[in-house]
Order: C-alpha cells, then sequence, then structure tokens
C-alpha cells in the first residue's frame, strides 16, 4: 500500500485535472473539446487511449488476463441547454440537455456556442427578472417555458439575434463556477462527472509511477452521453466480465454517505447491482482503510446500467466521491477523491 503522502500528491494531481477539466464546456452534445482533451491526458501518462465512434474515450490501461476484464466507466458529458427558440424580443428560449434544472440555473452566466459564428454571453433569467418591477416574482415557479437567456449584445429583436449568427440547436454552457476551499472542499457545477474522470487519471497515474501491471485487463471508458441515458451502451472491449461506473456518491437526506467517503451503490433506480461486485468494493475498501459508506440510491442511474442493457453479459457496480446538491452547484472534498482512489487500487489491482 502506498504511504499517504504519496495519495495525497495523486489527489493533489486529481483536482488539478478536474479543475482543468471543469474549465472546458462539454454539455451533452458538444462534448469533443473535453474528449480530446482527456484522450490526451491519458496518453501524457504513456497509455493507448483512442475516441470512440460516439465520440468517448477508450484507454487500456493494461493487464494479463484479457479474458476476465474489468470496464472502469466514467463521463464528461454535462448537463447544459440547447437554444429552442428565439424570442421577437431578442431573448433566447433553451431546451435542457440532460437534468439541468430551472430553478437552480437561474441568474447563471451562460455562453452560446453557435456553429460557425463563434461564442457569445449571457445570463439564463427569469422572464420580467426585476423585483422592483414584477410583483408576482417570489410566486412565479421557474421552467425552462418562462426563463430566458439575455444575450450580452445589443440585441432588441429576433432579427438582431439571427445577424449575430445564432440559431436553433445552438448550444447553451452554464459557467460551473469552480472553487476549491481552504479546507479541502471542491465546489462548482458538473463535479458529475468531471470528478470521476480526474480519479481515473489519478488511477492510471498512480499505476504508472509504481509500475504496475494489473492481473486483469482493464480499461476506462469516459462517455459523452450518460447524461441522456445511453452513453455505456457501446464500446466493450471483448473479454471484459464486468463494468463499474466511478460517478458521484449520493449525499443527502436518509443516505449515509458525506463528501468525504466513496460511496458504494447497493441499489439505485434500476434495480440491484450485482451482489457479488459490492461485497467485493466493500471488502477492498475494508482491505485499503476507506471511509466508505453503503447507500441505496432513490432517484439515480448510471453508465453501466446502460451497459447492461445494451445486451452486454457483465456483472455491474457503482462507486464514486460523495457529491452534494446534485445536478446543482455540487460539492464534494479531496478526501472523497482520495478514499475512492484507494478503493479503485484495492479492487481492480489485488
Amino acid at each position: 500500500m502506498a504511504n499517504k503522502n504519496h495519495y495525497d500528491k495523486i489527489t493533489d494531481y486529481i483536482l488539478d485535472k478536474t479543475v482543468k477539466l471543469l474549465s472546458i464546456d462539454s454539455p451533452t452534445g458538444y462534448t469533443d473539446e473535453a474528449a480530446n482533451w482527456v484522450k490526451h491526458e491519458f496518453e501524457t501518462l504513456g497509455y493507448e487511449a483512442s475516441i470512440t465512434g460516439k465520440g468517448g474515450v477508450l484507454v487500456q490501461l493494461g493487464g494479463e488476463d484479457t479474458t476476465n476484464g474489468l470496464f472502469l466507466e466514467a463521463h464528461t458529458d454535462t448537463l447544459g441547454g440547447m437554444v429552442s427558440s428565439i424570442k421577437s424580443s431578442g431573448r433566447l428560449i433553451v431546451t435542457p440537455l440532460g437534468g439541468m434544472n430551472a430553478n437552480n440555473a437561474e441568474t447563471e452566466n451562460v455562453r452560446v456556442v453557435t456553429k460557425f459564428n463563434g461564442t457569445y454571453e449571457g445570463t439564463f433569467q427569469l422572464e420580467n427578472a426585476s423585483i422592483h418591477v414584477n410583483g408576482e416574482y417570489d410566486d412565479i415557479k421557474r421552467t425552462f417555458e418562462n426563463c430566458e437567456v439575455v444575450l450580452d449584445e445589443d440585441v432588441k429583436t429576433k432579427e438582431d439575434v439571427e445577424k449575430l449568427g445564432i440559431g436553433i440547436g445552438d448550444i447553451v454552457c452554464f459557467e460551473p463556477n469552480t472553487r476549491i476551499t481552504k479546507s479541502g472542499y471542491i465546489k462548482s457545477r458538473f463535479l458529475d462527472d468531471k470528478l470521476s474522470v480526474g480519479i481515473l487519471l489519478g488511477f492510471a497515474k498512480y499505476m504508472k509511477e509504481n509500475n504496475i501491471t494489473p492481473k486483469r485487463a482493464l480499461y476506462a471508458h469516459i462517455t459523452v452521453f450518460e447524461e441522456v441515458g445511453h452513453g455505456g451502451c457501446a464500446s466493450v472491449p471483448e473479454g471484459v466480465t464486468e463494468a463499474i461506473s466511478v460517478d458521484m456518491g449520493c449525499v443527502g437526506e436518509g443516505l449515509s454517505c458525506t463528501e468525504r467517503q466513496v460511496s458504494i451503490c447497493a441499489k439505485d433506480s434500476g434495480g440491484p447491482y450485482a451482489y457479488s461486485v459490492v461485497k467485493g468494493l466493500i471488502e477492498a475498501g475494508k482491505e485499503m482503510g476507506c471511509d466508505y459508506a453503503v447507500d441505496v440510491y432513490p432517484h439515480y442511474g448510471s453508465d453501466v446500467e446502460a451497459t447492461l442493457r445494451a445486451g452486454f453479459d457483465v456483472k455491474h457496480g457503482l462507486i464514486g466521491a460523495g457529491v452534494y446538491a446534485s445536478h446543482g452547484y455540487e460539492r464534494s472534498h479531496r478526501d472523497g477523491a482520495e478514499n475512492t482512489l484507494k478503493l479503485l487500487i484495492g479492487y481492480a489491482l489485488n
């Protein structure tokens, strides 16, 4: 087992890479830049990586037994929006990508990425957003029908907007507002699931620095359509017998996990995870001295369930660093990242 100082250094690396990836906009459907960045980072560590047909990243992490492969899945696509109409006022109506919620997206800065004419800034606001004007401001339920993007351009009509090159189907990226506190918390939109991508990079770095060849073949799959349900349904190499999603661990009322722990999910909305995998993860957590929690998630689905639904004959599991305020302004902690790293080491390499 590595010493604490080594884990600290790898965790520093994880957070550094996570922050860099968070700075790259990648709502579902607009992920090429993030995927290419991830591919480059794995290649820099010395691994073979390729872009899949769907635009994800498949990484060969090595291993001796190619008939009993382990597939580790995380995703770099995030929530976001798409321009669905342009109002006569020059404001934009947005349709959500994934589970973006209008309530916690309100007042956020956005970037509108056009197909051919660059990027424009704006803010996602309630219609008639001035409290001193709108007497019903407090009582209005926020939806994507009554919120709008106010462009930071001198536009007053639909025609003004169209002259900028903004059109239907353009991508709306929400500002992540990433921050790491002195106490070790990381706060940002889209920790789901860019923190886990950082953790898989840290896991790969740990293996490379310690010159480890796994007993079983290991693969990392960084998917790009998880937030809409089909990220993990393809690109499983021949010989894989087990798949684990490395995604966020849920933190909230009724659950035991905190942001400083790694969560092992026993069941979510898609049903129970493989009993033998859950049991093996718990055993590895104990062996590695991880601070872990076992929970049942009431409203959750993962890449690995898409893998099963696509027909792949594999056992499946789900782990992740604890994340509070999921699909909102999320918070985790460096300890949660480190405990997830240690659990992966204990389970995949022993």
